[in-house]
């Protein structure tokens, strides 16, 4: 019940805080409060490559409604390139008039930045509770914004899995089976087959029998799910396998395990680079390739374990997630990002004002200087 009225003062605030303004409502919107020439903009994370590993990370909108309206965006280009692809295949298109037009979301950035129909002080008004949820005090701690992003990541890859389903699952049984997961002609005709992830496993048996954990010889949708993101993945044989790629891709002797410059020049700049914080450059001077060379013997040594002198792949599960980072981290990533740049009072927490006076961190967003449209910026969400 004190969540209730809490929630009713804040959204009181909230109105007070919009309309205080000579300008009324539009005067606490994103178009006024951030200026002229910004603009909500938004993203597409569909890529046709195969090789979930080595797609880039694209950050989740903080909005539900934005992650909607770029989901249908993202699907129409899925649906038009899998047509495409089919016909190529198999045969001619008919007509280019064949192809409906998606007229819906032609105007989607239109909408969002039209503050009469999408009004971002209101959507934050709106999304402020059902973020501030552990505990519901009024703020909302970087734990709560970390497992906000987390839970819209998490249905975002989900929503993906279900469109690569669709796609692979020929029969429409809702399984995936290994004849069905197999590299198009396409991939084979590209003379570039590594590209797409086929040398190092990620079209091989390997990966999928480590994703199939009842063992029936088909993936689900949660295991077809996990075998198109290893990374957030809690099935023990992904991680496994995970490890023994990372081993296969470093290995440039062949021996089946990494010696040290196999390690120093494969996979230690990945691991610095997870965690920037526990390597201090600001301390690297002249000799910086010495102290970094240093840094990655201690961590070499601690992750050899039977001290062979050379790392297996069960040795790499201990930094598995930084050579592979997961939505986790990237959710806490985000979160990191918005309390830097709103959190007003260095609290560590944000109030609902903090937000209203910071729409942009919440929403990606474009400078232009009136005719220059080259001059981009662009912000987590």
């Amino acid at each position: 019940m004190k969540a209730i009225y809490l929630y009713l003062f804040i959204a009181a605030v909230g109105l007070v805080l919009i309309c205080k303004g000579p300008g009324g409502f539009s005067d606490h919107s994103l178009h006024r409060r951030v200026g002229p020439g910004r603009r909500i903009k938004l993203r597409s994370s569909f890529s046709v490559s195969h090789n979930i590993s080595s797609s880039k990370h694209e950050p989740v909108a903080f909005d539900p409604l934005i992650a909607e309206i770029e989901r249908r965006r993202d699907d129409r280009e899925w649906e038009r390139h899998y047509l495409e692809q089919q016909q190529w295949e198999h045969k001619p298109a008919p007509a280019a008039e064949s192809q409906p037009e998606w007229e819906e979301y032609m105007n989607a950035e239109d909408y969002v930045n039209d503050e009469d129909r999408f009004n971002v002080s209101y959507r934050l008004i709106t999304l402020f509770p059902k973020v501030d949820v552990n505990p519901a005090d009024g703020f909302l701690s970087l734990q709560e914004l970390k497992d906000w992003h987390l839970e819209q990541a998490l249905r975002e890859i989900m929503h993906r899995t279900d469109r690569e389903m669709e796609k692979y699952d020929k029969n429409n049984d809702g399984l995936v089976s290994p004849h069905e997961y197999h590299p198009p002609s396409w991939v084979h005709d590209s003379g570039n087959i590594s590209a797409y992830g086929i040398e190092n496993g990620w079209w091989k048996e390997e990966h999928f029998n480590a994703s199939d954990e009842d063992r029936d010889g088909l993936l689900n949708r949660t295991e077809f799910n996990n075998f198109l993101h290893p990374a957030d993945s809690n099935n023990p044989k992904l991680i496994e396998w995970l490890c023994k790629e990372e081993v296969r891709e470093r290995d440039s002797d062949k021996d089946g395990r990494l010696n040290f410059p196999e390690f120093y020049h494969g996979l230690y700049s990945l691991i610095r680079n997870y965690e920037e914080n526990i390597f201090n450059e600001s301390h690297v001077s002249h000799d910086y390739e010495s102290m970094r060379e240093a840094e990655a013997k201690k961590l070499f040594t601690e992750l050899d374990k039977n001290h062979d002198g050379f790392l297996m792949e069960n040795e790499l599960q201990p930094v598995i997630k930084r050579l592979h980072p997961g939505e986790e981290y990237y959710a806490k990533q985000q979160a990191d990002y918005m309390i830097m740049q709103a959190d007003a009072d260095k609290d560590g927490r944000l109030s609902l004002k903090e937000m209203l006076d910071h729409p942009y961190v919440f929403y990606s967003a474009i400078f232009t200087d009136e005719d220059d449209e080259d001059d981009y910026h662009d912000e987590f969400r």
